[in-house]
């Protein structure tokens, strides 16, 4: 779907969706509880979808009795597998990172598949490791094969990765018969996302104890207990909201929990450090997401912003840094690439133009959020890449006065 934005202010409140990071981590922990479990303000996208399609190929049932709200059924220890399961992942990199070991405690491997660019983006630091303990691991034509039984023990990780990798672990770890620890040889970027992983598996009765002056945690072996869980507002997706104000439109943003652990929440002081002007660098190595909006921001101010640390940005749906990148220069912004960094200099108007969105829900909507204050319009190509995460963003835009049609 192509569409055409007339520039328009918007104006009037929104509250941004469910948490996608969190409704990833609140569902597994449920699917591998022993019980049924009820999920509230749970919103079906592409992403989400996968992680459900996937706990259910490994014997958890869910459904949906009202609108927002889901019962999962977990599989607990009992399930048997036969043949290794076979999981498609659409194109979420959480649904994929977070399985691959909850399948080799749980059944012995799996048959990984996705869509996009999923089945390209690195799983080093997972068939290292798993190579180590003689688990086998084979990726040929698209198709990830690991077989074998996770063991209990140490496993280290550079915390330069991707935290994915750290919560995977953390979730299947509580399932071997023995204590286990995930070490980090660095410091560990996006720590934000495994607290919200620790969160998660406490509510399913599962602790997690961080190791006194070391990067690492350690894990007993547990069971996963049902529980009631909601799960709050998406401070990512609130980011193109605050990009939205920054550009002069007026939107009230709702909803959001001010104390959350949700790494994203650093947009909003993020915002206000944009607000002044002068030159700023931004380490966006703990908020990788929000680069699309930030730089969206920094196109408009006066001064230069110089985002670093952002080289795992090339590694999301499309190469976010050179995509983030075309995107504002297609507007008429002044943008340079580096190898882990995106330098934006700022001015006083976008101009307009035709930006591809690239397959990636989250240059569509930052496209989206720029048009609003552009001196023409602004053609978005593939901008049924929302569905993602945000499947009712364009319904969201148009209520608030966004101007856009179908070509």
């Amino acid at each position: 779907m192509d569409i055409q934005i007339t520039p328009a202010k918007l104006s009037g409140a929104v509250t941004p969706p469910p948490s996608k990071s969190m409704a990833h981590r609140l569902i597994i922990a449920a699917a591998l509880a022993d019980g049924v479990s009820t999920l509230e303000n749970i919103v079906p996208s592409q992403d989400i979808e996968a992680t459900l399609r996937c706990m259910t190929v490994l014997g958890a049932r869910w459904e949906a009795p009202k609108p927002g709200t889901i019962r999962v059924h977990g599989i607990g220890r009992g399930h048997t597998f036969v043949d290794l399961p076979r999981f498609d992942c659409g194109e979420s990199g959480s649904t994929l990172r977070f399985l691959i070991p909850i399948a080799l405690a749980v059944a012995g491997g799996g048959v990984f598949t996705g869509h996009g660019r999923l089945m390209e983006r690195p799983q080093g630091p997972y068939a290292d490791l798993f190579r180590e303990q003689g688990i086998s691991w084979e990726q040929r034509d698209g198709v990830l094969t690991v077989q074998g039984r996770l063991s209990p023990g140490e496993y280290l990780l550079p915390g330069n990765v991707s935290s994915q990798f750290f919560t995977g672990l953390l979730f299947a770890l509580p399932l071997l018969d023995a204590p286990s620890a995930v070490l980090s040889s660095t410091e560990i970027e996006s720590r934000e996302y495994i607290t919200m992983t620790m969160e998660a598996m406490r509510q399913a009765g599962i602790s997690v104890a961080e190791k006194p002056g070391l990067r690492g945690f350690e894990v007993l072996p547990a069971a996963y207990c049902p529980f009631a869980g909601a799960v709050e507002a998406d401070w990512s997706q609130a980011a193109f909201w605050y990009a939205a104000n920054f550009l002069g439109s007026p939107v009230e943003i709702q909803g959001l929990n001010p104390l959350s652990a949700q790494g994203d929440l650093a947009v909003a002081s993020l915002y206000w450090r944009l607000a002044r002007p002068g030159d700023r660098e931004i380490d966006v190595s703990g908020c990788p997401d929000l680069l699309p909006p930030l730089a969206v921001m920094a196109a408009v101010r006066q001064g230069t912003v110089r985002f670093v640390h952002a080289a795992r940005l090339r590694l999301k749906e499309s190469d976010r840094l050179q995509t983030t990148a075309a995107m504002l220069q297609a507007l008429g912004g002044t943008v340079e690439e580096g190898a882990d960094s995106l330098t934006v200099q700022g001015q006083p108007q976008l101009l307009g133009g035709t930006v591809d969105g690239a397959n990636d829900h989250r240059i569509v909507m930052a496209a989206a959020v720029a048009a609003t204050a552009c001196a023409g319009s602004v053609t978005v190509l593939g901008a049924e890449a929302v569905h993602k995460s945000y499947p009712d963003f364009f319904t969201v835009y148009q209520a608030l006065g966004g101007a856009f049609h179908v070509l």
